[in-house]
């Protein structure tokens, strides 16, 4: 894999990884991951295409620009970036927050450069519940924060965040027991690279989200991911692929090391699935 750089339009550079050869394939990280969350993908997804590993802004070997860390601005940098490189019949895979970025992208630039398949891993829909939904509407839309007090928190510990330890009493549930302590670790540090302060604004951001009106106009064929162990209801992700009109459901067993972050602890079993969508 090369590394390379790409500049948005508003003038912020932007790392990615790329190599292989093949229609183009985006590897899209979640809240504070860095390219390196797909390592295990790099191989053999170049096999079939050239690979994307984009690094969102502030994350990673991006700037970190004060502003911008919103997910509609980093759907904004992702056309931006498909513009740059000049690329036509695309395919992307979004782990968690870019799996938003991804359907905020369909909406504002789906009909311009639109991608052809979509991989989603493991997103809800609307993380923040309201008062006014049923127990059926909250499990449907994976809200994982009950109140705006429940989301302060997490956003206070984050902002609040000093050392790998902190960071991973925040997304150490979010793996299984049998995920590699020393690779938790370097994933964790590589979090760290994105600043705390926007990190803890990006995720505010993301949480006040619905997305469920968009889901319907999306019809690209779709292919949804979660896991058994996965900290998101099994409900919120059988309402996603119900609900974009061409797109089927991928469940990993627990045997299967299904988390949140299933293609970093099972690469072999994702790959050999997402492969086999993309490339049918």
């Amino acid at each position: 894999m090369e590394h390379k750089t790409v500049q948005t339009r508003d003038g912020v550079e932007l790392s990615y990884l790329t190599g292989g050869q093949g229609r183009p394939v985006f590897l899209l990280g979640g809240w504070s991951q860095t390219a390196t969350v797909y390592a295990g993908q790099f191989a053999d997804f170049c096999q079939s295409h050239t690979v994307y590993a984009l690094e969102n802004r502030g994350h990673g070997d991006s700037q970190k620009p004060t502003g911008g860390y919103r997910i509609e601005r980093f759907a904004k940098d992702l056309f931006d970036v498909v513009e740059a490189l000049d690329l036509r019949d695309f395919d992307a895979v979004g782990h968690s927050l870019s799996v938003a970025m991804l359907w905020d992208y369909m909406e504002m630039f789906g009909t311009e450069r639109p991608a052809r398949r979509l991989i989603c891993i493991d997103e809800p829909a609307a993380l923040m519940a309201r008062p006014s939904w049923t127990e059926k509407e909250i499990n449907e839309a994976g809200s994982i924060h009950p109140t705006l007090e429940s989301l302060d928190d997490m956003v206070t510990a984050i902002r609040q965040t000093r050392s790998i330890e902190d960071h991973l009493e925040i997304i150490g549930g979010m793996f299984t027991s049998k995920v590699n302590p020393a690779a938790l670790r370097e994933l964790a540090a590589e979090n760290l690279k994105l600043p705390r302060e926007y990190a803890a604004s990006l995720i505010e951001n993301l949480m006040m989200q619905d997305w469920r009106p968009l889901l319907p106009n999306i019809h690209q064929p779709t292919l949804v991911f979660t896991g058994e162990l996965s900290w998101h209801p099994l409900a919120s992700q059988q309402f996603i692929a119900s609900t974009l009109p061409n797109a089927s459901l991928e469940v990993f067993s627990e045997a299967e090391r299904g988390s949140h972050f299933l293609m970093f602890e099972n690469p072999a079993l994702f790959n050999e699935k997402a492969l086999g969508f993309l490339n049918s």
